[in-house]
């Protein structure tokens, strides 16, 4: 039997979301076969919402509602945590002892994938550092790109006499040592901290 034309729309549709494979696209779409009328219109605008409220932030390139999202506007701008996607911030912000700004690149330095220095957000976060700003943390992932792009970002700043600083990385909380490899491992050497 041939799926209906709409159904097929709606999986391609579902399908194109990262991480959303074409079975899992075809239960989402006769998901929405199963909801009641009321929850399809709250499905539509929920993603209308989105897409026409959300922003960057003028400030530092996170999601806001607003001009100013509340974190630039109610945190101390002196410490100013550089990272690679929004949804980087949110991992932080889970950890709540972080009292600084951000500064959110959109994306990390890669050759192969033709992304320069250009292409990221790295110009408005050379302007920040104008106002006081003593210290920038370097958060970018500790993939190739992410490791690229921090030593990239530290020689720039650098010179300019803001202090610079890298997460510290190796061995997670509750992982055994027997299972790290050998990259992680010197990495946590090389962060360990005086007790």
């Amino acid at each position: 039997m041939k799926q209906l034309d709409c159904i097929l729309r709606l999986s391609n549709k579902f399908a194109r979301l990262p991480g959303v494979g074409a079975k899992t696209a075809q239960r989402y779409a006769y998901s929405v076969i199963d909801m009641t009328p009321e929850e399809v219109d709250d499905f539509c605008n929920a993603l209308h919402e989105v897409k026409t409220q959300v922003r960057y932030c003028t400030v530092c390139g996170n999601f806001t509602d607003k001009e100013v999202c509340d974190v630039c506007a109610r945190r101390d701008k002196s410490v100013i945590c550089v990272v690679a996607y929004p949804k980087d911030v949110l991992a932080l912000e889970r950890v709540s002892g972080y009292r600084g700004v951000y500064h959110v690149l959109h994306g990390t330095l890669s050759p192969l994938e033709g992304r320069g220095p250009d292409a990221l957000r790295i110009k408005e976060l050379l302007a920040r550092l104008d106002n006081g700003v003593e210290e920038v943390i370097l958060a970018t992932n500790t993939d190739v790109e992410g490791e690229a792009t921090a030593m990239y970002l530290a020689r720039l700043i650098k010179p300019l006499g803001v202090k610079v600083s890298r997460i510290a990385q190796g061995i997670s909380m509750g992982s055994e040592l027997e299972y790290a490899d050998e990259v992680t491992l010197l990495k946590a050497l090389e962060a360990r901290t005086t007790l």
